[in-house]
């Protein structure tokens, strides 16, 4: 079920927030500050592994690694759930400001842990961070990288393709949220008029086309791709246009360049 927040600024639409449940709330109450109506519609769940045991044994060790990488904020919040007391002495990489921010829930900062992350605000990815990384000092040496149960490998080959020696670790699942007949209903009203959909994943696009070619309405993809998307990746927007996505607004990284986009329509 969605959740809206907030008055209807007249003229604007809504601003559909698509973020998995657990990470659409703050990302709400910032749109309503703005004085933008919020609707929480996410297009991508996260969910855990169907076995933890395996997680847990990976992470009861880490003292033979140099670099432990987080792929995301779920990546983190999957690994801290599974083992709560993280080491101090191992670096940590994550490639944006919210997984710092993840991090820092979980009470580790700058403080007392060694946080390497992309100093470019406009761009924080994979790509960004290894050139943060100290590549020849990580050479011969054992690299963690906590992700999901999928994703691109371009951390882990450019680590492989240096003589780090990588391991993957699944802690999540992704996957398309339920649709049911409520679902149905509500996403035929938002195609209705045009909204702001903030999206952050490309997976997450490629399941909201999906749920779009079940609805028994007319012109249902068309209209889809009418909508206005704001998203903060090239990679996610170059997914839209491929998509037949013809209103796509690009901005630079993390929850400020989003939420700039909206005020610069305001």
């Amino acid at each position: 079920m969605s959740v809206l927040t907030g008055m209807p600024d007249a003229g604007l639409g809504d601003v559909i927030i698509t973020r998995p449940l657990a990470q659409a709330g703050v990302l709400a109450q910032r749109v309503t500050a703005l004085g933008r109506h919020a609707i929480i519609f996410p297009l991508l769940d996260i969910l855990p592994l169907a076995e933890q045991a395996p997680l847990q044994r990976a992470l009861s060790d880490l003292s033979d690694y140099a670099l432990i990488a987080f792929v995301s904020p779920n990546a983190i919040d999957a690994a801290f759930a599974a083992r709560p007391d993280w080491p101090a002495d191992i670096p940590i990489a994550v490639v944006g400001e919210g997984s710092r921010q993840a991090l820092a829930r979980h009470g580790v900062t700058g403080e007392h842990y060694t946080i390497i992350s992309p100093t470019d605000a406009d761009r924080t990815d994979s790509d960004t961070l290894l050139v943060e990384l100290d590549l020849d000092a990580l050479r011969g040496k054992q690299v963690l990288i906590v992700r999901g149960e999928t994703g691109r490998p371009l951390l882990s080959d450019a680590l492989r393709a240096v003589g780090v020696q990588v391991t993957l670790l699944a802690a999540y699942r992704r996957a398309a949220p339920k649709f049911d007949d409520a679902r149905r209903s509500e996403l035929k009203r938002l195609l209705c008029c045009q909204n702001d959909w903030i999206v952050t994943s490309s997976e997450a696009l490629r399941f909201f086309t999906q749920m779009v070619a079940q609805l028994d309405i007319t012109d249902g993809v068309a209209k889809m791709q009418q909508q206005r998307i704001i998203v903060s990746h090239i990679r996610i927007a170059e997914t839209a246009r491929a998509l037949g996505f013809s209103n796509i607004t690009l901005t630079r990284s993390g929850d400020d360049g989003l939420l700039a986009a909206l005020q610069s329509r305001s």
